[in-house]
C-alpha cells in the first residue's frame, strides 16, 4: 500500500480531505448569486463587479484551496504593472458577449494532484503585456455564430515568450497544515517585474443576516505571520517567507463603488487590489486587522530565470515554520508518483501516462463547495436583497426543498461551476479509478432526500433543476460497484442497495411524468442533446404535438436493464429483490415492444427503409412524422443490453422462472428482443434493443466514414447531412438540419449550444463499452466490416478498441508530434511550455478534431483515462 493509498484508508478517521481545490473559478454570473427578479443572472453579478462584491453562496480564486465548508479560503493574485485590476480570478465572456455563449479567455492546466490533495499542482499563464481584456470582448462580439472564437492565444499576447509562467503547488504536512509553493519562470526575452500576492480571507457568512455569526478576524501576530480566528475553525496561520509586507482589507462589498446603501465598513475587498495597483494607501487596514490579508511580494525577474514563493498555512503553530518545507514538499512528490505508479501500472507510454494523469489532475482540481439553499435563496435575505413574487415563482420555485453544502465533482470551475446530473455520473468512472469513495459518495448525494425531489426527479442543474438529464445515473452505479468491487475484492452492497431504492422512486417520475400516454415511449426534451434535432425538444413545438423520442426511450430501457442488473446482484444476500428485478426485466420488455411497434401497435421508431432508428413527431390530430435526421438519437438504441452468466441465473430461481414463463405467454415480447433462451459464448444471455440483423445494420452505418465514423470517433451527427440537409417544413417556416463538424450555426437552444456533428466522449464512451457487452455474448461470431465498405471484417470487441483509439488519439501525439486537439495553433503544438500541458474540451470538431467549447470539461472527458487503461482484451466492465 503506499502512502496515499494509507490516507485514503485513513480519510474515514482522520480528515485528509478537510482542504482542497473546492474554491470555484467562477462565482459570479452563477444562479446562486443572482437576486435579480428576472433571473439575469449573467448582469446581476459581472466579472467588473466581483473584485467589489462579497458574495453569498461562494468563494472563487486563482489556483485556490479552501476547507470542506469553505470557511476559510486561500487564492493567488497577480499583478504585472500593467493591467487596470488585480488578476485574482480568471476572466471570461458571458452568455451574451461570446459569439458562441460564454467562455473562459484564460490559459491555465492542472497538471497534478493526489485524491486526498496531499500533493497538488497547476500552472497559469500570465502575460507581461496589458491583459487584452477588452479587445477579447470587442472581437467575440463581432464575431458571428459562424466564426470561430477569439482566444486570448490569438491575440498575440502570448508571442516572444512574454508572459509568466506561474506554477502553482501544494503539499500537506498534515490534515490541517498546507505548503504552498509558487513558482514564477520568466519566458520572456528580458527581464521582467511582478507583484505576488498570495492571500487568505474568510468567506462572508456575516453580512446577510443569517443568524448571529461571529464576525471572524485575521490580525498581525508576527512579522510575515497572519493568524486567522473563526468561531467554527479554530485558529490558523499563514506563514510568508522573508517576511513581506502584510495587507489587510474586509471581504465585504464595497458600497461606494458599486452604489449600494451604505454600511459600516471601510476596508473593503477591493481593497489590497487598490492599494496595489492604483497605490491607494488608504484602502487597506493600517492596524492590520479584518477578514481579508495578502502577503506582498515584488519580483525582478531576469529572462528565463525563475524565483520561487513559500507560504504556509497551518493550524499548529511553528517556531521554525520552513525548516522541513523543501523535504516535505519532496516527499510528498515521491508519494504521488508512487501512487499513480500503481494506478498507471498498465499505461506504459509516457506520452499516454502523462496525459492520464493531467485528466486525473483535472477531475480532482475539480471539485468544488456547492453552496445553494433554495428556499432562503427564494425569499430574500434579511439584511441583503429581498424577494419579489415574481422571483417566487420564477426559476427553481418548486425546488424549495434542496439544500446543497458538499465538497462536488464540477464539469468546468468556470463555464459550469454547478453540478448536472449526468455529468456527475460520468464524473464518477475516472474517478473511481483513483477514489472510489469519492466516486460513491457522489452517486450518493444525488439521491440524497435534499437533493431528490420528493417527486422524485433528480435536479438537473441550478439554470433549471426541473430540466431533465439523460437517466445514465443506475448505469454509472453498476459501473463504480463493479470498479470499487474489483479492487477491494468485494462488494459495497450498502452503497449499492441505498442508491438503488432511490433510483427506483426516480425511474417512477419517468414512467409517470415523461410516458404520459402510457405507451412506454418516453418524451423527456432536450435530454443534453443541444441542437442536435430539428426542434428545440424543450419548448413547445411549433406544430403542436410532441416527439416520440427514439433517445428517450432508448435511455429508459437501458435504466429498465441497469435496474434489473443491480436487483440481481442484491438478491444475492436478499431473495426479495428477484422479485424487483423480474418486474424491470418486464418494463425492460414493454419498452423494447414499444421501440419497434410504437406502443399501440400502428406505428415504430425503427425505420425500414433507412435500417435506422429516428425521432418521430406525433400532432394533436395524431398524425405521425419520421424526422429523417440521422444523428446519435439513432445509436442511443446500443446502449441497451445486458449479458447475464447462466451461472447467475442458477442463483435467482424465482428470476428465471418469471423470466422464462413471460417470454412463453407473451411471444411477442420473446420476438422482439434477442435470443435469451438461447444462450450465446460461454452460456451467457442477452437482452438487448438489437437483434442481431438490426445490429448488423446500426453497426454498419455508425461505422461508415462518410456518415458517423470521424478520424477521432464517432460524430454527434451523420455526415451525410452536409450534402443533404433535412428539411421540415411547416406553413409558417422551414427547420433544417445539416451537417457541421464544431459550433452550430443555429442558437435554437439558446447561447451556448453549440452541438450539431462533433465528438462527445460520454457518448463514445458508452458506445465502446456496448460493443463490449454484445462481444460478450457473440465472441468473434459476429464481425463488421470497419470501416464499413473497407472490406475488413473485425470482432466487436476489436472495434471498441479502434475507436477508442480514434478517441484518445484527440490527444495523443501522432506521428509528427502533433495533437489533434491542439488544432492549427503552432505554439500549442510546437513549444516545449505548451506542447505537454492539456486541455480537455467539451467536444471535439467532427471532422479534424480540434477542441471546442469549455476547454477544462474534464468531468467527463476525463473520460479518456478510462480508455487509456482498456487492457487488449477490450474489457472494462
Amino acid at each position: 500500500m503506499t502512502h496515499e493509498q494509507q490516507r485514503l484508508a485513513e480519510s474515514a478517521t482522520i480528515p485528509w480531505k478537510k482542504f482542497g481545490p473546492y474554491l470555484t473559478e467562477r462565482q459570479w454570473g452563477t444562479v446562486r448569486e443572482d437576486y435579480s427578479p428576472d433571473g439575469n443572472a449573467w448582469d446581476y453579478i459581472t466579472h467588473d463587479m466581483a473584485r467589489s462584491y462579497a458574495y453569498r453562496w461562494g468563494e472563487e480564486g486563482l489556483g485556490g484551496i479552501s476547507d470542506d465548508k469553505q470557511h476559510l479560503c486561500f487564492g493567488v493574485g497577480l499583478w504585472n504593472e500593467n493591467d487596470e485590476i488585480l488578476k485574482e480570478r480568471l476572466f471570461g465572456l458571458t452568455n451574451g458577449e461570446g459569439n458562441h455563449g460564454e467562455d473562459v479567455k484564460e490559459l491555465y492546466y492542472y497538471l497534478d494532484s493526489t485524491p486526498t490533495h496531499s500533493y497538488m499542482r497547476m500552472l497559469y499563464k500570465y502575460p507581461q503585456r496589458t491583459f487584452p481584456y477588452q479587445k477579447l470582448l470587442r472581437k467575440n462580439k463581432r464575431r458571428t455564430r459562424q466564426q470561430p472564437e477569439y482566444e486570448l492565444i490569438d491575440t498575440g499576447i502570448f508571442d516572444d515568450g512574454r508572459y509568466f509562467d506561474v506554477f502553482i503547488e501544494y503539499a500537506k504536512a498534515g490534515p490541517d497544515d498546507i505548503l504552498i509553493q509558487l513558482t514564477i519562470h520568466n519566458r520572456g526575452p528580458r527581464k521582467a517585474r511582478l507583484h505576488v500576492l498570495p492571500q487568505l480571507w474568510f468567506r462572508n457568512t456575516w453580512a446577510w443576516g443569517e443568524g448571529n455569526p461571529t464576525r471572524p478576524q485575521m490580525r498581525t501576530s508576527a512579522p510575515g505571520v497572519v493568524q486567522a480566528d473563526h468561531e467554527a475553525l479554530g485558529r490558523y496561520h499563514l506563514y510568508c517567507d522573508r517576511q513581506p509586507d502584510l495587507l489587510f482589507c474586509d471581504n465585504d462589498t464595497n458600497y461606494i463603488r458599486l452604489q449600494e446603501p451604505p454600511r459600516a465598513t471601510r476596508y473593503f475587498k477591493d481593497g489590497i487590489n487598490d492599494y496595489v495597483v492604483e497605490g491607494d494607501p488608504s484602502a487597506v487596514n493600517p492596524a492590520k486587522v479584518g477578514t481579508k490579508a495578502a502577503a506582498h511580494y515584488r519580483l525582478s525577474l531576469e529572462a528565463g530565470t525563475s524565483q520561487t514563493i513559500r507560504v504556509r498555512l497551518s493550524q499548529p503553530a511553528h517556531e521554525s515554520p520552513f525548516a522541513e518545507f523543501d523535504a516535505v514538499f519532496a516527499q510528498r512528490q515521491q508519494e504521488a508518483d508512487e501512487f499513480y505508479d500503481c494506478v498507471q501500472e498498465s499505461v506504459t507510454d509516457e506520452d499516454s501516462r502523462n496525459i492520464q494523469r493531467q485528466a486525473f489532475a483535472g477531475m480532482l482540481w475539480s471539485k468544488q463547495f456547492y453552496y445553494y439553499d433554495v428556499t432562503k435563496w427564494l425569499d430574500g435575505e434579511p439584511k441583503g436583497p429581498k424577494s419579489s413574487v415574481r422571483r417566487r415563482k420564477g426559476r427553481n420555485a418548486n425546488w424549495r426543498h434542496l439544500y446543497n453544502a458538499d465538497i462536488i465533482s464540477m464539469p468546468d470551475k468556470w463555464e459550469y461551476p454547478w453540478y448536472a446530473a449526468w455529468d456527475s455520473a460520468f464524473h464518477c468512472i475516472p474517478l473511481a479509478m483513483v477514489d472510489a469513495e469519492f466516486a460513491k459518495q457522489q452517486l450518493r448525494l444525488l439521491t440524497k432526500d435534499w437533493y431528490l425531489h420528493p417527486n422524485g426527479q433528480l435536479p438537473a442543474y441550478e439554470w433549471n433543476l426541473s430540466d431533465v438529464n439523460p437517466p445514465v445515473h443506475a448505469w454509472a452505479t453498476w459501473r463504480v460497484y463493479q470498479m470499487d468491487k474489483k479492487l477491494r475484492g468485494h462488494g459495497d452492497l450498502q452503497f449499492l442497495e441505498a442508491v438503488f431504492h432511490k433510483l427506483t422512486l426516480n425511474f417512477t417520475w419517468w414512467v409517470n411524468r415523461k410516458d404520459k400516454s402510457e405507451r412506454n415511449i418516453f418524451e423527456g426534451g432536450f435530454l443534453g442533446l443541444d441542437n442536435i434535432g430539428v426542434f428545440d425538444r424543450s419548448a413547445p413545438l411549433p406544430t403542436g404535438g410532441h416527439i416520440e423520442q427514439s433517445d428517450g426511450t432508448s435511455w429508459m430501457a437501458m435504466f429498465a436493464l441497469n435496474l434489473m442488473r443491480i436487483a440481481l446482484e442484491l438478491a444475492g444476500t436478499n431473495t426479495v429483490y428477484q422479485e424487483i428485478a423480474g418486474k424491470f426485466f418486464e418494463h425492460f420488455l414493454y419498452i423494447a415492444d414499444a421501440m419497434t411497434r410504437g406502443g399501440d401497435g400502428r406505428f415504430d421508431l425503427w425505420d425500414d427503409e433507412d435500417q435506422f432508428y429516428y425521432d418521430v413527431l406525433r400532432t394533436p390530430d395524431d398524425e405521425r412524422t419520421i424526422l429523417k435526421v440521422r444523428s446519435i438519437v439513432g445509436l442511443i438504441p446500443l446502449f441497451a443490453v445486458e449479458v447475464i452468466d447462466q451461472e447467475l441465473l442458477d442463483t435467482v430461481p424465482e428470476f428465471t422462472a418469471r423470466a422464462i414463463w413471460l417470454l412463453e405467454n407473451r411471444p411477442h415480447l420473446a420476438k422482439l428482443v434477442s435470443r435469451w433462451q438461447e444462450p450465446g459464448r460461454g452460456a451467457r444471455h442477452k437482452l438487448s434493443l438489437l437483434r442481431r440483423e438490426r445490429l448488423g445494420h446500426v453497426l454498419r452505418r455508425m461505422l461508415d466514414e462518410s456518415e458517423f465514423l470521424a478520424p477521432h470517433g464517432i460524430r454527434a451527427l451523420s455526415r451525410y447531412h452536409l450534402e443533404h440537409p433535412y428539411v421540415f417544413s411547416t406553413e409558417e417556416d422551414d427547420f433544417e438540419v445539416g451537417y457541421i463538424p464544431g459550433e452550430a450555426e443555429s442558437s435554437m437552444f439558446g447561447g451556448n449550444s453549440n452541438w450539431r456533428g462533433p465528438i462527445w466522449f460520454p457518448i463514445n464512451f458508452l458506445i465502446i463499452e456496448s460493443l463490449q457487452r454484445f462481444h460478450a455474448y457473440y465472441g468473434d461470431s459476429f464481425t463488421i466490416e470497419y470501416p464499413t465498405g473497407s472490406g475488413q471484417l473485425y470482432n466487436l470487441r476489436d472495434v471498441a478498441l479502434a475507436l477508442s483509439d480514434r478517441l484518445t488519439g484527440l490527444l495523443r501525439q501522432d506521428a509528427q508530434g502533433r495533437r489533434p486537439a491542439f488544432g492549427n495553433t503552432p505554439l500549442l503544438q510546437t513549444d516545449p511550455h505548451f506542447r505537454n500541458y492539456l486541455l480537455f474540451h467539451e467536444y471535439f470538431h467532427g471532422d479534424d478534431g480540434h477542441g471546442l467549447g469549455a476547454t477544462h470539461q474534464t468531468g467527463w472527458t476525463g473520460l479518456i483515462a478510462k480508455l487509456l487503461s482498456l487492457p487488449a482484451s477490450g474489457t472494462t466492465f
